[in-house]
């Protein structure tokens, strides 16, 4: 790809994964701009939104191409912006070449999308880590999410084609592979033989052995399978490190959020991945401030970052998206999802001081991702003595903490 294409990604490790199959893919597009959005949020549409604005500014004469989720849940708002050029919808992007030149909009029925959800690519751009696609879409209907809306339905790339790509990121030097999609936890059903994620984790690491790290994206704790757990319990290059879409704590807010589980089930989960394997730390998807939600239910949520022993929090204030349940239901006024969020974060950041300080004097894996800086198994950060290799794995000695940044030095 040009030196004068750019990609700007928004939203999830999905994106940033299909960021790169288009950098892999779109061959020689001159003076382009790519921005690739994400709809969970209206303040993250509206940084894309902002992001276009300024790209047009900075590069007046380049073709602005606008895609991802946002763009193919409500594409004629993108295409009606003066500084985009074409908007294309979630398939189309990953196929670059043979839409670019044709009509303004080009954006399927995602709904009616079946194809595989995998595509290779040769490499990362500038990353430590190399995330690989093994499910698109979702099954599932929470009444806050207008991702299905973008993605379609849940469906699964074949395990051989999994395992070919980890080999061919290995082979181009990555250490750390990142499994990634939509809902990682319904890997599977679609697929001939209904395998699971849990089964998926253990044929790779058996069938590529030369793979130091693997790592897993977001989990719904309602769909853990026990292969996942004998896993979490056997197997040491499975990173230990879990974040879990918990969203809150409240029964009654789980319930018309639509979530498939309830507080004690989000803890029983935790408690029983940490029995067998006592090291793991948690990270969760949190929301404050959901239609309906009173004090005393918010309290529930902030309980279970406790309950839960979780270490790294993804806070979003609630954001209604048009045309979700929802959206419908009593608000929540803006300043208090705010101040519920910003409690919320406050807490996050007390159990994560917990965790990094417990560290202090003991050992760690470090995957070095520029410089002197890395993140370790558990995904906390960690800043050396000395640069090492970007991508390599270096065992250190942890001697302190500056901030939420752990400090070490090489063992």
């Amino acid at each position: 790809m040009s030196a004068q294409t750019e990609i700007i990604t928004f939203g999830c490790r999905l994106n940033a994964y299909e960021s790169e199959v288009m950098r892999a893919r779109a061959g020689d597009l001159a003076d382009t701009v790519i921005v690739n959005t994400c709809a969970v949020t209206a303040e993250a549409e509206r940084q894309a939104r902002q992001a276009i604005r300024k790209a047009r500014r900075r590069r007046p004469d380049a073709r602005i191409i606008v895609t991802g989720c946002a763009a193919q849940i409500d594409p004629e708002a993108y295409a009606a912006m003066p500084e985009v050029d074409q908007v294309l919808g979630n398939a189309e992007k990953l196929r670059l070449d043979e839409f670019i030149g044709g009509a303004r909009v080009q954006v399927n029925d995602i709904a009616a999308v079946r194809e595989t959800a995998g595509h290779l690519i040769a490499g990362f751009d500038g990353r430590a880590r190399a995330f690989v696609q093994v499910q698109n879409g979702c099954d599932h209907r929470c009444t806050f999410c207008i991702i299905p809306r973008g993605r379609g339905p849940n469906r699964s790339v074949p395990m051989g084609e999994v395992a070919a790509e980890i080999r061919r990121l290995v082979a181009a030097g990555f250490n750390e592979a990142v499994l990634t999609g939509v809902d990682i936890a319904s890997y599977g059903a679609d697929l001939p033989g209904r395998p699971t994620l849990g089964q998926l984790v253990r044929r790779l690491l058996a069938a590529v052995p030369e793979l130091a790290r693997l790592r897993l994206s977001s989990l719904d704790p309602a769909a853990i399978d026990p292969d996942l757990l004998r896993a979490i319990a056997e197997e040491e290059r499975l990173m230990p490190h879990l974040h879990f879409s918990l969203q809150a704590g409240d029964d009654m807010i789980l319930k018309r959020m639509k979530r498939r589980h309830n507080h004690a089930q989000a803890v029983a989960v935790c408690a029983q991945v940490r029995r067998l394997r006592p090291d793991v730390a948690f990270g969760a998807d949190l929301i404050a401030g959901f239609p309906t939600e009173t004090e005393a239910m918010f309290a529930r949520t902030l309980d279970l970052v406790a309950d839960c022993g979780l270490t790294f929090l993804h806070v979003f204030p609630y954001s209604p998206r048009p045309g979700t349940p929802a959206a419908r239901m009593p608000q929540v006024a803006p300043a208090t999802r705010k101040a519920r969020a910003a409690r919320l974060r406050a807490a996050g950041e007390d159990a994560l001081a917990r965790f990094l300080t417990q560290r202090v004097g003991g050992a760690a894996a470090v995957l070095v991702e520029r410089g002197a800086e890395g993140r370790t198994e558990h995904f906390a950060p960690i800043r050396l003595r000395a640069p090492a290799a970007p991508g390599s794995v270096v065992g250190a000695r942890v001697t302190g903490r500056d901030g939420m940044t752990l400090l070490g030095e090489a063992a």
